[in-house]
């Protein structure tokens, strides 16, 4: 029996797949299949560039919209609160500034849906259906490996 000077003084780790399992009820390890199928060509569809554009615009969209109508709404508070004399003067015969800044919510609250839309169509939609494609080429790579 020959002592080599090299080997351990530790006892060698434990073999990464054991024929034992860790806990009782866990069924035998098995060895894994070898991957037989390529990698696709493109990262997957989660780790895109183009789902942080399509957040960062749908983000915009959001703001621009809601700062439109949130931003008159607010305003209007504001001049109610302290600017009352401005609010009670009078624009035309009879048709005080405030009433008129009131009446005129509506029209400010269809230009902030306008400009929802317009952005959605001009700047979201474009980059959602580029996804939508691309998934639907990955799916049918996939589909095909």
């Amino acid at each position: 029996m020959s002592h080599d000077p090299y080997a351990s003084p530790y006892p060698s780790p434990p073999p990464t797949h054991s024929a034992y399992p860790t806990y009782p009820w866990q069924p035998p390890l098995e060895d894994e299949p070898a991957a037989t199928h390529r990698r696709p060509r493109r990262p997957a569809l989660g780790h895109h560039s183009d789902l942080r554009v399509l957040r960062g615009a749908y983000r915009r969209q959001r703001r621009v919209a809601t700062l439109t109508a949130l931003g008159y709404f607010t305003l209007f508070l504001i001049l109610s609160a302290c600017a009352p004399s401005l609010m009670t003067s009078n624009v035309a015969d009879g048709l005080p500034t405030g009433l008129l800044l009131a009446l005129l919510q509506l029209p400010v609250t269809w230009l902030a849906i306008t400009l929802y839309e317009h952005t959605a169509r001009v700047y979201v939609d474009p980059v959602a259906d580029r996804i939508r494609r691309q998934a639907a080429v990955d799916a049918k790579r996939e589909a095909r490996s």
